[in-house]
């Protein structure tokens, strides 16, 4: 009996509680937690390798203005698992080649800020097209749609669970090998070309890895709300602190609180992950945003800040 079956019995039993169930009463039920728990180790060990990568994936993503490209990639991983999904092909393959295919053309046509978002307003339609046609031509399970869209973290597969450590590793070393270089490049690409940096290379080389890094996310909480993994953790890191040990560091950490305790609040709840996750990042960058505020109110009414205090 795996996760998602368990979860299933679950919700059967909590259905047939005596009484009127109140609301948070029909999404959580913890009667079976333990059992739950216990099957989900493959799960919890995916959540942390997809906080691992997302949070540092999400620093470039922060300083090189991508969002937009994150939200254009994700459509085309979408397309690309869908036709997996209909094909009875792997699912994550699938979605990683559709990343990589978005990534390629982003980084290779659009250079310049205005053609980059010219390229991916035309990618998005057509991946999210894509991606629905084949969905609705799919006969199988509805769940199995319902996932690629939302995410099915509860029931992650020992097949998958190896395709996600694989691709992880390869995002985490590629990360690794350009963090100094593409970290010059991304706060001055101008002085970094001066200096010898490879921008370009960079830039579609980085590109690249960020489309491996949305097909993981994919598998997480799915095509509509990849952003709360790559984008959300930095944003709030961004918030309270600029400095290249930190930002890090606390975008790691924002991630991996955001996917484990959505995994954790998943099991025990007849709803997709996604809610959670997207609940607590958002969260936390709210706090972040409230202490930054504080922060540069202070520095305004603060005599060592004469310049900010006139503005």
């Amino acid at each position: 009996m795996n996760a998602s079956a368990a979860a299933r019995s679950a919700g059967r039993v909590l259905a047939g509680a005596e009484g009127d169930p109140g609301p948070l009463e029909q999404i959580f039920g913890f009667d079976h937690y333990g059992e739950l728990l216990a099957l989900a180790q493959s799960s919890l060990l995916a959540g942390a390798l997809l906080g691992l990568v997302g949070g540092l994936a999400g620093v470039f993503v922060i300083m090189r203005d991508l969002p937009f490209a994150v939200h254009g990639i994700s459509e085309l991983s979408f397309a690309g698992a869908s036709v997996a999904l209909f094909l009875g092909l792997n699912i994550v393959a699938g979605s990683i080649a559709g990343s990589l295919l978005a990534a390629g053309a982003i980084g290779l046509l659009g250079v310049r800020a205005r053609d980059r978002n010219s390229v991916i307003g035309i990618i998005m339609p057509f991946g999210l097209g894509l991606g629905v046609l084949f969905l609705s031509l799919y006969k199988g399970r509805a769940a199995n749609k319902f996932g690629i869209l939302t995410g099915q973290i509860i029931a992650v597969a020992t097949p998958q669970t190896a395709w996600l450590l694989g691709t992880s590793a390869v995002v985490l070393a590629a990360l690794a090998v350009m963090w100094r270089p593409l970290t010059f490049a991304s706060a001055d690409p101008e002085v970094a070309a001066a200096r010898g940096v490879p921008v370009r290379a960079l830039s579609t080389a980085f590109m690249l890895v960020l489309g491996l890094a949305v097909a993981l996310c994919v598998q997480i909480v799915g095509a509509l709300l990849v952003l709360s993994l790559l984008v959300t953790p930095a944003a709030a890191a961004a918030r309270v602190t600029a400095s290249p040990v930190r930002l890090p560091l606390l975008s790691v950490v924002f991630a991996l609180v955001s996917m484990e305790g959505g995994i954790l609040l998943a099991l025990g709840s007849t709803v997709p992950i996604s809610p959670f996750v997207t609940t607590i990042s958002f969260l936390i960058y709210l706090g972040c945003r409230l202490v930054g505020g504080r922060r540069i109110s202070r520095g305004a009414r603060s005599p060592a800040y004469p310049e900010r205090a006139h503005t």
